[in-house]
């Protein structure tokens, strides 16, 4: 972690991230493309997620989430920053020529080999099928359907654990504590996703948080009530319901949301803490 001299107020707290670690390279031209942000408005161009908006031009890195290319063994040419995830990313040559992005795991080094097949050795960054991985071992990118690719454990620091093997199936305690059932078919790569310290980077100042796109938040009870159900009132009032509610009338403050009529939540053992 990189930490500022106390040279104004908002530098006094603020942290970053040590980037003379990753490979002093430029981002692989042929990887990279322009996208536009939603930015909180539908297709219409109303406002459809709250807070959001503005950020810094970026440019997406396209990254290979399925690693598809079996028994191909691929060397790691530099770990890379990418703006658009808090994980880092490694660009891969193959052994063919062809060359990718992938989500860098922990203790993935510049000149290290990694491979996808049915079953390769417990090394960070092989990927593998999950009836093949032991229990107890530490995964991400999870596939939840087979040939779908990575969709599950992709941020910076997270992992999930094998617990158990059954019936076709392997059991994973995610990063949320929910215990699930995955197809024993599908993959996962071996480890913990890199940049563990993200959790403990402090931004500083507000305007950092703008460079990310996110605008600044209004409390409900500060709003009118044509705004807000909280709003209103002469001075500080209660908010005059008796759940809190989201700004569109949703009971919200520790009320379940997720839709029990989900198709995938027959795979779910045990829900999350939270």
């Amino acid at each position: 972690m990189k930490k500022y001299n106390p040279t104004t107020p908002s530098r006094r707290h603020m942290m970053g991230y040590d980037f003379s670690k990753l490979s002093a390279v430029e981002p692989l031209k042929s990887l990279k493309k322009s996208f536009k942000r939603s930015v909180g408005r539908n297709n219409q161009g109303r406002v459809t997620s709250l807070h959001r908006g503005g950020g810094v031009k970026r440019l997406y890195r396209t990254i290979d989430f399925k690693q598809q290319k079996m028994d191909v063994p691929g060397k790691v040419f530099s770990i890379e920053y990418d703006p658009n995830r808090t994980a880092r990313i490694a660009r891969i040559t193959y052994a063919d020529g062809e060359r990718r992005y992938i989500l860098a795991p922990e203790g993935l080094n510049v000149g290290d080999k990694i491979v996808t097949a049915d079953k390769a050795a417990l090394k960070p960054g092989n990927r593998m099928r999950l009836k093949n991985i032991p229990q107890g071992s530490l995964v991400y990118n999870i596939e939840l359907f087979p040939g779908r690719g990575g969709m599950a454990v992709r941020s910076a620091g997270t992992a999930a654990s094998v617990l158990a093997s059954e019936g076709g199936y392997v059991q994973l305690v995610m990063p949320s504590s929910e215990v699930r059932k995955v197809s024993d078919n599908c993959f996962a790569s071996y480890g913990q996703v890199s940049n563990m310290e993200h959790s403990t980077i402090s931004l500083g100042k507000a305007g950092r948080n703008r460079w990310l796109g996110k605008r600044p938040k209004v409390r409900g009870t500060a709003m009118n009530p044509v705004d807000h159900p909280h709003g209103g009132g002469e001075g500080r009032q209660g908010r005059g319901t008796r759940r809190p509610k989201t700004a569109q009338g949703k009971v919200t403050g520790g009320r379940k949301t997720r839709n029990k009529k989900k198709k995938s939540g027959v795979f779910i053992i045990r829900r999350r803490n939270k």
